[in-house]
């Protein structure tokens, strides 16, 4: 007796029934419901697809896999395919099919498509993972489509792309969609939002000629139309009709390639348009169908036949950008200082730890505090638990702010910049922070394990009251200097003049230095150095003897004095700090060794002073002695913001370790498939478990699930900015240049162009390269010794590398907004940091 949900009509199901007919089925019966144009047919559920792989074994032969689980011992997917496509059907689910396929009429052509339940879903469309057979003919014809369907789940580019989307193998099933073909005349997508730009107030029309196979497999350039939700056309630039795909009489398709005096667009001095205004007009109303009807953007297959539209997919739009209006000037102000501290997608557990409740809680605090509002409120969106975009509020001054000036003056003048470090709240900071870095997290019990994130965020406050206190001081003394060497005429002065006091991130550099030297004196140390990869130079010291083992040491210690510093930003948990990247430590000594130690910034400063007080006016004692206060304040003032940041970044080893011993824990419960892993969770879903050895097992599936489902969304946003650059960095008249930004550092030089996208890079750089980046941090700082220019994708003139920059005195362009994707390696360029411009060298 034929199972009841094995084979039946598309328009008995919907969006509740992803299970038993998976996406496409679902979305298809839901369109039909809806009174859409959708082809009738049937479909061919889950139900029946278990029968067949049960008939073969396919579960026992999935049996023990995890996402953990050793590739080598995982089944071979051709061997899984050529069983399903061999086989038997049933009697009576061959006789339902047959069945269902006559209802359509007698030998009528059919398109058979693969629904899988892991598709055409929010984060994995699985587009093109699974086959499609068109015009399809005879019963016996579509049983043999249906199990090459089936068949189809066991490609290497299927499983290879549920295992970048955490889809387990055991879980997935498959329906086939059997649909009465449409033989058309036009086919093609349209797209419900630009997915280029993001804006969600356009519809994207892509149109071939023929079957709609061409245009979405990519083989034929369409005709590509933008229209408004009106259906006016704003845009069209006409296709190449390279391919034409056609049905062929008694079943199949045809493809036919056009040489190039066929193709259109090459005869006649144009090629008309495949689509009248009108027939535009009919799929954008379907297409705002559509897209209201499931409440987001869709990607959707269409085609004509005899003048009528038909609609013959629908599918959530994936790796849609998130489109950002025209932002002012105090927006783009905060973008730029967004985009260069959250160069990458914070994670959920960043979002509930330090990147919602960290420094950027603290700065917002901090400028409330001075009477501004709404710089740091609700600046980014998620969507299904993962941040999808930044959104720069605009930040305003209330009426607290009238008082901002007496209440900074106050502070400037009675918060000595000189003494903070003698600040009791300072030294019971350090004290704390040394509490949190001699835990052992593997010792301690659960419910201290995950309060310790707790206790890391409780810092912040002291931090955020140090800076509060004596950034005025700062302020006023760096102004005062500003304008001292302005009157005096002696502005040059002003970069070593500033870079006189000793910071930790100098002495991190000064020890980095150190390191570099070891490496020079010893011949063989220097060419493993040099010549290996970092992975492969830490491998020789771990077994090494005599420099290589004095080297090792070396380094250990530099790891534990420096390595709380971020590698990639201050304001997430997720990336690994500098102890936890030895081989970035690796690349920067690599960087320092290929050049001779810089004289130190101190004597570059001392310098400066005695050239700033060789100055006419400041010939008497009394001046002389001002002016050298005023610069040692100003020095001061540099150097706490500097070693403030340092600081106020002194939890997160602590935090991140803890996460990761709760990751492990979390995996050994069968939450997670790697400590990492946890980061798809927030803080508050893990202090959710109160016992992580007996969690229950609907607990266990119900984190699993929303770790599967985020870490499916993050890998749908792969390489999908959270702001468009244009938006922060308008792009400018820039002539002959390839690219151009705020002249950040006065200057020009050319050179070979290196992208540097993250420190696991840094040995990348060669002496003399022009360093291409999206970002910088201070870890990057010894990059500049070696580089001839700095052209970085984000920031403006205060921001870390232009500082950096003019301090070693190479010429800098921030704010480029493309140029890592713009500037190719090897490439040569000339920057030219005074007008922002850079352009291929001659």
């Amino acid at each position: 007796m034929t199972h009841p949900r094995s084979v039946a009509p598309l328009d008995a199901f919907g969006a509740d029934d992803l299970a038993a007919v998976g996406g496409k089925g679902a979305n298809l019966g839901e369109l039909l419901r809806a009174g859409l144009p959708v082809p009738p047919g049937f479909v061919v559920t889950t139900d029946a697809y278990a029968r067949a792989a049960a008939g073969i074994g396919l579960l026992d032969r999935l049996a023990g896999q995890t996402g953990a689980a050793d590739p080598a011992e995982a089944p071979d997917p051709a061997e899984l395919r050529a069983a399903l496509e061999s086989a038997p059907v049933p009697d009576d689910l061959r006789a339902a099919v047959v069945d269902a396929y006559a209802a359509l009429g007698a030998d009528v052509p059919v398109a058979v498509r693969s629904s899988a339940t892991a598709e055409d879903l929010p984060g994995a469309t699985f587009a093109g993972q699974q086959d499609t057979y068109l015009n399809v003919v005879g019963a016996d014809a579509v049983v043999d489509a249906v199990r090459r369907c089936w068949a189809s789940l066991w490609t290497d580019r299927a499983v290879a792309y549920r295992a970048e989307r955490s889809v387990a193998a055991a879980e997935v099933r498959i329906a086939v969609v059997v649909q009465r073909m449409v033989d058309s005349d036009v086919a093609g997508v349209m797209f419900t939002a630009d997915p280029v730009s993001g804006a969600r107030d356009r519809v994207i029309v892509d149109a071939g000629a023929g079957l709609g196979e061409a245009v979405v497999s990519g083989l034929v350039t369409p005709d590509h139309h933008v229209l408004d939700h009106g259906g006016r056309l704003l845009e069209w630039q006409p296709g190449r009709g390279e391919v034409v795909i056609r049905s062929e009489a008694g079943g199949g398709v045809v493809r036919e390639d056009r040489d190039h005096e066929d193709q259109r667009g090459t005869r006649n001095g144009g090629a008309a348009r495949l689509l009248t205004d009108d027939q535009l007009s009919v799929l954008v109303a379907h297409a705002r169908t559509i897209a209201g009807h499931f409440g987001r953007p869709q990607d959707i297959e269409w085609c004509l036949a005899d003048g009528r539209a038909y609609i013959v997919q629908s599918r959530p739009m994936t790796a849609l950008p998130p489109y950002t209006g025209p932002l002012n000037r105090r927006q783009r102000l905060l973008a730029s200082v967004l985009t260069e501290y959250i160069p990458v997608r914070p994670y959920p557990m960043d979002v509930s730890t330090w990147f919602g409740r960290g420094p950027a809680r603290m700065m917002r605090e901090i400028v409330e505090a001075y009477g501004i509002t709404g710089g740091f409120d609700d600046f980014y969106r998620e969507e299904d638990g993962v941040v999808t975009q930044l959104t720069p509020g605009a930040p305003r001054p209330t009426p607290r702010a009238l008082a901002t000036p007496f209440r900074l003056a106050r502070k400037a003048r009675t918060m000595d910049i000189h003494t903070w470090r003698e600040d009791p709240r300072f030294v019971d900071f350090l004290r704390r922070t040394d509490e949190l870095d001699a835990l052992d997290p593997a010792a301690l019990p659960w419910p201290e394990l995950v309060a310790v994130p707790e206790r890391v965020l409780g810092l912040l406050d002291q931090s955020r009251d140090l800076r509060m206190d004596y950034l005025p001081s700062t302020g006023v003394s760096v102004a005062r200097l500003v304008a001292t060497t302005a009157l005096l005429g002696r502005r040059s002065l002003l970069g070593d003049l500033l870079g006189g006091a000793r910071t930790r991130t100098e002495d991190a550099n000064q020890a980095l230095q150190d390191l570099a030297d070891r490496v020079r004196a010893a011949p063989e140390l220097r060419a493993l150095v040099e010549s290996a990869d970092p992975d492969d130079v830490l491998a020789a010291l771990r077994d090494g003897r005599g420099p290589l083992r004095e080297f090792a040491d070396a380094l250990d210690a530099f790891r534990r004095e420096f390595g709380r510093r971020e590698t990639t930003s201050p304001l997430l948990v997720s990336p690994p700090t500098l102890a936890e990247s030895p081989e970035s430590v690796i690349g920067l000594v690599r960087v320092l060794v290929g050049r001779e130690r810089e004289d130190d910034p101190g004597s570059r400063s001392e310098r400066a002073l005695a050239a700033l007080l060789d100055h006419p006016l400041l010939r008497g004692g009394r001046a002389r002695s001002i002016v050298t206060r005023w610069v040692r304040a100003a020095q001061n003032g540099m150097a706490f913001r500097e070693d403030s940041h340092f600081y106020f970044t002194a939890g997160l080893p602590a935090m991140r370790r803890a996460l990761l011993e709760i990751g492990a824990r979390l995996c050994a419960a069968g939450v997670v498939d790697e400590p990492f892993d946890v980061f798809h969770l927030r803080i508050e879903e893990v202090r959710e478990v109160t016992d992580v050895t007996r969690m229950p097992d609907d607990q266990v599936a119900r984190l699993r699930s929303l770790v599967r489902a985020r870490a499916a969304k993050r890998a749908e946003l792969t390489g999908v900015r959270m702001i468009d650059p244009a938006r922060v960095f308008p792009p400018k008249d820039r002539g002959d240049a390839l690219v151009s930004g705020t002249p950040a550092s006065a200057g020009t030089a050319t050179g070979t162009v290196r992208v540097i996208r993250e420190s696991a890079e840094f040995h990348r750089l060669e002496t003399g390269d022009v360093l291409v980046c999206p970002y910088t941090n201070p870890s990057w700082t010894p990059l500049f010794q070696r580089a001839a220019a700095v052209v970085v994708d984000t920031g403006a003139t205060a921001s870390h590398a232009a500082i950096v920059a003019r301090e070693y005195g190479i010429p800098a362009v921030m704010g480029s907004g493309t140029g890592t994707t713009t500037l190719v390696d090897g490439d040569r360029v000339t920057v030219d940091g005074t007008t922002g411009r850079v352009t291929r060298a001659s």
